[in-house]
């Protein structure tokens, strides 16, 4: 069975404008809180929240250093979101009948 609730994390990751601007921002390298704060319109309490939810997907890793974390996109969860959508948007075209649908 598939673990749909820690593949919808990685949807939800990519399913809101502030969610998707920090992820623009992360593509030219980490950046600190301090930094998305500086570029973004929320305040630090959304910030984390939406970091928390990119975080989660595996898409987005932090590191503590002093008072701020730092975040950069994970090359691994990209490859993972990648290889998730590629393979729940695939045709799945039976050869043979293997999957068990009978020829009318």
């Amino acid at each position: 069975m598939e673990d749909y609730a820690a593949e919808a994390k990685v949807f939800k990751a990519f399913c809101d404008v502030n969610r998707l601007q920090i992820l623009e921002l992360l593509r030219s390298g980490e950046k600190c809180a301090c930094v998305l704060l500086e570029n973004l319109q929320i305040s630090q309490s959304t910030l984390s929240y939406h970091m928390k939810i990119l975080c989660d997907s595996g898409v987005v890793v932090g590191r503590a250093e002093g008072k701020w974390t730092h975040y950069s996109i994970s090359e691994q969860g990209s490859q993972v979101a990648r290889q998730l959508l590629e393979r729940l948007t695939a045709k799945n075209i039976c050869t043979q009948y293997s999957c068990g649908c009978v020829k009318k």
